[in-house]
């Protein structure tokens, strides 16, 4: 009978599916809990966002690793991705031009 590592690494979860994350936790030997989703064993689809311990580092065997799937107060996130209506105007690059009345743009007459 083989004995398992005490210790094992903890894998990277940020960037994985609730359902995977969990999965590569359970491979690991790892538990895996969310506070900000108390019905984890439920989500799906979510994504994790950021993960406590960090990965690589040595615990042991059926340690916790806590995961969230949303940002906390201001630590922002990804923004918008959605297009935005009004579009911005199409045609590349054109000058700037002079504000009307701009003294650089007076000529002196002779």
């Amino acid at each position: 009978m083989s004995r398992k590592p005490p210790e094992v690494r903890v894998p990277r979860l940020v960037g994985l599916m609730a359902v995977d994350a969990r999965e590569t936790a359970r491979a690991r030997g790892l538990l895996l809990t969310a506070p900000d989703r108390p019905e984890l064993p439920l989500a799906v689809v979510d994504y994790v966002v950021r993960q406590y311990p960090q990965p690589g580092a040595e615990v042991p065997r059926d340690s916790m690793v806590y995961v969230w799937f949303d940002f906390g107060p201001g630590e922002g996130g990804g923004g918008v991705h959605e297009p935005r209506i009004p579009r911005p105007p199409t045609g590349g690059l054109q000058r700037e031009l002079d504000e009307p009345g701009d003294p650089s743009m007076v000529l002196s007459s002779p």
